[in-house]
């Protein structure tokens, strides 16, 4: 008796199911050590929407997330696992501090224009091996893209902990080494809307997010880009250029995950290496909890910042409650997601002689 696979679509339920069982998982967690999970997932409601900080808060937590989730989502679509994400954006942050240190006496909206297109290139940049290689040569882009992310990680280690004079990335008023903080060179301007302040950042990520979707649902190229994620071999036969698609997939990847980098450390105002915040990790589960749907994706990046930062307040509000409660969660929403996938996409079926296949059920 031989098992085959039979693929199944993907069910909406199965992922509101996932979520539903990990949120009871964290409430059973919550309970053993002593406090009300309604109190404490109350508290996080509260501390990421209910009050005008919050929800600004909430926001400039979602604009790099849906960066980084648009870009996983590019790549995975184009067949490519681009986890290369931390590296990408460490690199973008680099370039985009770089010409915020560099170029001077510029009209601000210049400045900052210069900041995003330098950290757009930084993180398209740190891609162009992996996809060459991947492209040219088949190598595995995963594993090139992993390695890739400590490198630029103790990069910029040694930028921070390196004091000589071409290092002007470091405050030389300080007696040990420290990033100079360039939020006054470049600053991002806010555009009030009644008492409500907003990082111009907010708008331009929606107006890019908006043109990534109809990029990837309604343009040539975005047809090509699923094509090849399906079956280069197919695509291959149709006449494509794979090779030029997959370098295009993965630097349109890697741009955006560079901006997100430049809209960070540019709101924050100094290169670091705890800048990211893991947001190229969870970037990779938003892409995989939207299904890699474009349009889901903006209410994906939106929940999981709202966790993130109400898992924030709830720290600071319940003792035996840490942060990293949130990453708990997205961890078992992510592998329950996972688990529903592959028992809903992959029937187990029995061959019969003859070729027939009988389905158990």
């Amino acid at each position: 008796m031989n098992f085959d696979f039979k693929p199944q679509k993907m069910s909406a339920k199965a992922i509101v199911g996932a979520i539903i069982v990990s949120f009871v998982l964290g409430s059973l967690i919550l309970a053993f050590s002593g406090h009300n999970p309604l109190d404490v997932y109350g508290t996080m409601i509260d501390g990421s929407l209910m009050s005008r900080f919050s929800l600004a808060s909430t926001i400039r937590w979602t604009t790099p997330l849906l960066f980084t989730g648009l870009a996983a989502a590019v790549a995975l679509r184009g067949g490519m696992f681009n986890i290369g994400t931390e590296g990408q954006m460490f690199m973008g942050a680099f370039f985009s501090a770089w010409a915020g240190f560099t170029f001077h006496g510029l009209p601000p909206v210049v400045h900052i224009g210069l900041c995003l297109i330098a950290g757009a290139f930084g993180g398209a940049l740190w891609a162009l091996f992996p996809a060459v290689v991947r492209a040219y040569f088949g190598a595995s882009e995963m594993v090139m893209t992993l390695m890739l992310n400590y490198v630029a990680l103790y990069f910029l280690i040694f930028l921070g902990e390196t004091q000589a004079e071409w290092n002007f990335f470091l405050d030389t008023s300080s007696a040990r080494p420290v990033f100079f903080n360039f939020g006054k060179e470049v600053a991002f301007p806010r555009i009030m809307i009644g008492k409500f302040g907003l990082n111009v950042c907010v708008l331009l990520t929606l107006l890019i997010g908006v043109l990534v979707y109809c990029y990837l649902k309604y343009s040539k190229h975005g047809y090509e880009i699923a094509v090849v994620g399906d079956s280069a071999g197919t695509a291959h036969y149709a006449g494509m250029k794979v090779n030029t698609i997959v370098l295009r997939t993965v630097f349109l990847s890697a741009c955006l995950i560079g901006l997100a980098a430049a809209f960070k450390v540019g709101t924050v105002g100094i290169l670091s290496t705890s800048f990211t915040d893991d947001v190229g990790w969870t970037g990779v589960i938003v892409a995989w909890l939207a299904q890699l749907n474009t349009g889901i994706i903006f209410v994906v990046s939106a929940l999981i910042s709202m966790l993130q930062h109400g898992s924030t307040v709830a720290a600071a509000t319940f003792a035996q409650v840490d942060s990293s409660f949130a990453d708990m969660l997205q961890g078992a929403i992510l592998f329950l997601v996972l688990a529903a996938d592959f028992f809903i996409r992959f029937q187990v079926v029995r061959a019969q002689k003859g070729g027939s296949v009988n389905g158990n059920g």
